[in-house]
């Protein structure tokens, strides 16, 4: 008798349909986090291997700072509109205009806002659940998570009061006010996710194929410069061939010097790379708390 085994990225692709399915079965009003980035981009591939010829049953979300690069909003303009699915928007700055985000005085990076201006989506609509692209591999926090992260009605994360998964059974329960946080890519690496995108031959931005910018140097990483990031006095300013890693706030996304400009270029790089994907993102390297700080809050 013959027998079907499947290989490494077929079993997680397995997995994460299986996921997306649950989500689909035991939820009510669930939306997908959608960015544009490199792991919302495999997770619309997953939704469309678990749903179609059916239409996506859920929209698709982005919280928008303002401070995003502008081939990310393209794409993700874009991407939705190919397959038809429904985008929703909601922007910090009309969360700042509204009083549900409050600035700090001096603070530049909106990274932080992103968050009530999240959980006011959340009660705007009522979503019961949201599909997210976060994977263990990334950084400390986000290795404690579980595929389905429960929130409470205030929206926040506690790692030490998540529910089993045995038998990949998973408990959706959640009371009028609280939410799930489900991730997919859980057991996926950086690695497996251009694997993925090489397999499948999906898009992406063209801001993770090298390019040249204007970068300053700051904290150990290069920095792009623009309206929101000019140069301080008499500091360098260098046009350098660069790529990103993993995209985030255009202040505190770190570019890394890179001749890649293909897909297979990338795996060959990441497979000698020695620093997480992460550890180009300023907001991150601020403190090896901030991270689980902002997920206890109700970050993505």
């Amino acid at each position: 008798m013959n027998s079907y085994h499947l290989d490494h990225l077929q079993y997680l692709e397995t997995e994460a349909i299986h996921i997306m399915r649950e989500v689909a079965a035991e939820f009510e009003r669930p939306a997908l986090l959608f960015s544009g980035g490199k792991d919302s981009i495999s997770l619309l591939r997953l939704a469309e291997k678990a749903f179609r010829p059916s239409d996506i049953p859920m929209p698709l979300l982005n919280i928008d700072t303002g401070h995003h690069f502008p081939e990310l909003n393209e794409f993700r303009d874009r991407r939705a509109k190919e397959l038809g699915a429904k985008l929703i928007v909601r922007k910090v700055e009309d969360a700042i205009g509204k009083g549900i985000a409050v600035p700090r005085p001096g603070e530049i990076s909106r990274n932080q806002l992103q968050i009530p201006t999240l959980l006011a989506a959340v009660e705007e609509f009522q979503f019961d659940c949201l599909i997210g692209g976060a994977r263990r591999d990334e950084e400390k926090a986000r290795a404690k998570e579980r595929f389905f992260s429960f929130r409470d009605s205030f929206g926040q994360w506690d790692p030490k009061n998540q529910r089993p998964e045995i038998w990949n059974i998973y408990n959706a329960r959640v009371n009028p006010g609280e939410h799930m946080r489900v991730f997919p890519l859980s057991n996926w690496t950086e690695m497996d996710v251009w694997e993925y995108i090489k397999r499948e031959k999906l898009q992406v931005p063209t801001i993770y194929f090298s390019h040249q910018r204007k970068c300053v140097r700051r904290n150990g990483q290069w920095l792009p410069v623009s309206d929101l990031l000019p140069p301080k006095d008499k500091e360098p300013v260098k046009e350098l061939v660069v790529r990103v890693r993993t995209i985030g706030d255009i202040i505190s996304t770190g570019m890394v010097e890179s001749p890649a400009d293909s897909v297979d270029d990338i795996i060959a790089e990441i497979a000698a790379a020695r620093v997480t994907e992460r550890g180009s993102r300023a907001d991150d390297k601020a403190s090896e708390a901030a991270m689980e700080d902002r997920k206890k809050a109700g970050y993505f």
